[in-house]
């Protein structure tokens, strides 16, 4: 799969096999436009592939156990351009809890949704989801039993996407970012079950 991958700018320090990626992060680097903080970072580095598949799922385990300051964060990210991207990961905080959580950026403008988990967790599985222009981010302790996260509408991402992976530094930080066990399957997000839509 990783041969298929390629950078947005690319780290100064990286790993990469069949298996596994490493990514040492660089300080002062982030994905985040305008909302609340009223500032624009997008210097993180990404890898994805691309695709125009309208349905499938993306599965990756992420390895943070390096990460000391806050905001240190690696996961699944979906960048198309400066201003519609989405991700996914854990970001420290402090030594009792971390903010598991995801942001989707449509037309320049970025959300940002948490949950506060122990620091003592080090490794988490995410799987990317899509079903035409719509996408769910779910994550996994153990890479079996998943829990939604979030499901979210991309004004931009209705034809060819991007999708991979991402990790960076906010503050003055550095830390490795392991990530392994990647899967490029069908699409584990069904179709919904439930109120029928409306009719046109």
């Amino acid at each position: 799969m990783t041969e298929n991958m390629k950078w947005i700018r690319e780290p100064k320090s990286s790993c990469i096999s069949d298996e596994r990626i490493e990514i040492v992060t660089e300080p002062h680097t982030d994905l985040w436009q305008r909302t609340y903080y009223h500032f624009r970072n997008d210097n993180a580095p990404v890898l994805q592939m691309e695709t125009d598949e309208k349905y499938f799922s993306f599965i990756v385990k992420t390895d943070f156990a390096d990460s000391h300051r806050r905001f240190d964060q690696c996961g699944i990210v979906m960048y198309l351009d400066s201003e519609n991207w989405l991700k996914a990961s854990v970001e420290y905080e402090n030594e009792e809890f971390q903010h598991l959580g995801s942001v989707v950026t449509n037309h320049g403008y970025s959300d940002w949704a948490t949950t506060a988990i122990p620091a003592n967790v080090k490794t988490m599985w995410y799987r990317f989801s899509r079903r035409e222009e719509d996408y769910c981010i779910e994550c996994s302790y153990d890479g079996v039993n998943f829990s939604q996260m979030r499901v979210c509408h991309m004004w931009e991402g209705k034809d060819t996407i991007r999708f991979g992976i991402y990790a960076c530094s906010p503050e003055e930080s550095s830390f490795r970012a392991v990530f392994t066990d990647m899967k490029h399957t069908e699409c584990a997000w069904k179709a919904h079950d439930g109120q029928q839509p409306d009719e046109k």
